[in-house]
């Protein structure tokens, strides 16, 4: 009986399944980068016919199909298929980790889109007006809530819409939350936002486990990046150039702008490297040149000169 074609394939089904289940529970690792790292395995494993027992020449010829991918989608495949080899050498399923062979594609950190204050001062002047009023539409105090704490705390949009009902404590300037890779950090949130979020929650079901419910569970991703455009169209932004994230770019770009220090920055943010949070130093440019100028010592050196 000839063997089945479809059994690598199975076979890899279960060694990927423990892999995600350890990078879940021993790493920490994000859910979406748990979801992203099955969704690269499950087709890796379906164009080779079996990841477990694929050779260099094998996985050289399915990276050679991934030459046209943007180069951050290119490291993270490349980035699943190392972990997984290397976990399969681990547990002895292999000797070897021919994902090693591979090469490593050059990954420059793309700059940031910003926005000016200019700008962010038309997004929350639109969503105030919108929501000003007692009978305004819930929608508008929701979103005026949502802009507080992401431009406000420079909250990641997983992390703002996934908040647990009492997250945020009228009487507490701060709230505590799990981030990436499972780390918890202390988020700032201001008076305003307090506010904000005191006035939506009237508007919370009583058994609701979450501030922003959807459903049977929180408002998704999607919807409140459709959300955030729509509010920028209204305020003159165009769409490519907003999204929530941009909104947490411009909490951090405008904070470091303000004087902030580039480590308290990186706790804020959640960063486990300080070199993600550096990408925030070239938008200050103007800043540093106007600091130098005004405050290093050869300043006073040449008004010392006769």
């Amino acid at each position: 009986m000839a063997d089945d074609p479809a059994a690598p394939v199975a076979a890899d089904r279960a060694l990927i399944d423990r892999y995600i289940d350890m990078l879940a529970v021993d790493r920490g690792a994000a859910r979406n980068t748990l979801i992203a790292y099955r969704t690269d395995l499950e087709a890796a494993s379906a164009a080779t016919s079996g990841l477990a027992c694929a050779n260099v020449e094998t996985l050289r010829a399915l990276t050679g199909e991934w030459a046209g991918l943007a180069p951050s989608s290119l490291a993270r495949k490349l980035s699943a298929l190392r972990g997984f080899y290397a976990f399969l050498e681990e547990g002895e399923v292999r000797r070897d980790n021919p994902a090693d062979a591979l090469a490593r594609p050059g990954l420059r950190r793309p700059l940031p889109r910003i926005l000016t204050q200019k700008e962010v001062e038309g997004l929350f002047l639109v969503a105030e007006q919108r929501a000003e009023g007692d009978d305004a539409p819930f929608r508008h105090v929701r979103m005026l809530a949502l802009l507080e704490l992401l431009y406000g705390s420079g909250l990641r949009a997983t992390e703002l819409v996934s908040l647990p009902r009492n997250a945020v404590h009228p009487d507490r300037p701060f709230l505590i939350l799990k981030g990436k890779g499972g780390r918890e950090r202390l988020v700032p949130v201001s008076d305003r936002a307090r506010a904000a979020i005191a006035r939506w929650a009237r508007h919370v079901p009583a058994g609701s486990v979450w501030l922003f419910p959807s459903g049977k569970a929180y408002l998704s991703r999607v919807r409140l990046f459709q959300m955030v455009r729509e509010l920028g169209a209204a305020a003159g932004i165009a769409s490519e150039r907003l999204s929530p994230h941009v909104l947490r770019h411009a909490f951090a770009t405008h904070l470091l702008s303000g004087g902030a220090d580039l480590r308290a920055l990186q706790t804020m943010l959640g960063h486990a490297d300080i070199a993600t949070t550096q990408i925030y130093t070239h938008v200050d440019s103007a800043h540093l040149v106007e600091l130098v100028n005004r405050r290093h010592p050869l300043v006073d050196l040449r008004r010392e000169r006769p």
